[in-house]
């Protein structure tokens, strides 16, 4: 059964609530849109249980004190596809959504490839042909067309099915121990808030810098953090990736340096070019200025240690009928060569299978 009319009222939702409650997995997505602001706006959230599909409507409901103790119930397994943004976006209502199945992990560990769609999924498990016809709905637009509804309600149709499907074949693998492994790496809360000293973290291209230059970027990362946060605008908004690496490695002191970064704009130079060239001053990096960060990518014998790394890997996937990056992601493997003990590579089930054949190459 599915409700074609969402739930816009308190009695509606407390009742599908509580039946969703009883139940030992439920399914779970949501729609929300984050372009303009900071923080995603929820539009609508999904569910399903074995007998019924419905969707929620965050913006018509006063409170969601209901549907925020669902998403907590330690007896419901939620079972989501490619969850991370949906928890971020939901973590300000119900906190840490758990216990997850995120399908897309499952099926990675089944040997799909590492971001297998969940349309994929339902036609290759399920022989399921899902529309395609509203990936890019202004879900914040109402009222929501039956066509629109329908799409959303197919979101969640089929996550319990299929879940069902890639559990049978990780237990036939002996491998649902790895997912309980990796599904329990969704529960970080520094997942799903940022506090503005480790923005930096989430910038790439700022690995290997010098310490002068680390500062920097921290500085920096924070600074655009806390606009982003104080105007609820997107962090690109207030100064793009691209543009904070190129402050962070030219290192501006001058207005006129600042307004020379590439694609930083007159505006921003502006209003808050004594704000950045105050980060600069603050990081207190030697003059003249390092040199850029991270070895040189023309190291023969880096380079030459990566690809050993990577044929390792690529061997070991091919033999656990695995997409290699599942295994390990290239970063990953430079970091490895790099001298880092601390990653993914080294712990758990991955140190078992992939990790210790690396250290003994190493």
């Amino acid at each position: 059964m599915s409700l074609q009319t969402p739930v816009t009222t308190a009695p509606p939702l407390a009742e599908l609530c509580a039946r969703l409650t009883a139940e030992r997995r439920i399914g779970l997505d949501t729609e929300f849109l984050r372009e303009r602001t900071y923080h995603a706006r929820l539009c609508l959230v999904q569910l399903a249980s074995p007998a019924e599909a419905a969707c929620v409507d965050p913006l018509a409901l006063a409170g969601l004190a209901p549907l925020a103790a669902l998403l907590a119930a330690p007896g419901t397994v939620k079972v989501m596809h490619a969850s991370r943004q949906d928890l971020e976006v939901l973590y300000p209502l119900a906190g840490l959504t758990r216990p997850v199945f995120d399908t897309q992990i499952a099926a990675a560990l089944a040997g799909f490839p590492a971001q297998v769609g969940y349309a994929e999924l339902a036609r290759r498990l399920l022989k399921r042909e899902l529309a395609k016809s509203h990936t890019r709905t202004d879900w914040s637009r109402r009222p929501l067309s039956s066509a629109q509804i329908e799409y959303a309600l197919d979101d969640v149709r089929y996550l319990l099915p299929i879940a069902a499907e890639l559990e049978r074949s990780l237990a036939h693998l002996g491998r649902l121990g790895w997912l309980e492994e990796d599904l329990a790496a969704l529960a970080a809360v520094r997942d799903f808030v940022t506090e503005p000293e480790a923005a930096w973290e989430r910038v790439r291209g700022l690995r290997g810098l010098d310490p002068g230059r680390e500062r920097l970027a921290r500085s920096l990362a924070a600074w655009r953090e806390r606009r982003a946060l104080e105007h609820d605008r997107p962090r690109g908004w207030i100064l793009e990736d691209g543009v904070l690496r190129e402050i962070v490695l030219r290192v501006p002191r001058t207005a006129a340096q600042l307004a020379a970064i590439p694609d930083l704009p007159p505006g921003v130079v502006k209003r808050n070019g004594a704000e950045l060239l105050a980060c600069v001053a603050a990081a207190a990096i030697p003059d003249p200025a390092p040199p850029a960060p991270g070895r040189p990518q023309s190291d023969p014998q880096r380079n030459a240690l990566v690809r050993k790394l990577g044929a390792i890997s690529q061997a070991v996937a091919t033999e656990l009928g695995l997409v290699p990056e599942v295994l390990a992601t290239r970063r990953e493997l430079e970091q490895l060569a790099d001298g880092r003990r601390d990653g993914a590579l080294l712990r758990g089930w991955r140190r078992g299978v992939l990790g210790e054949r690396l250290l003994a190459a190493l």
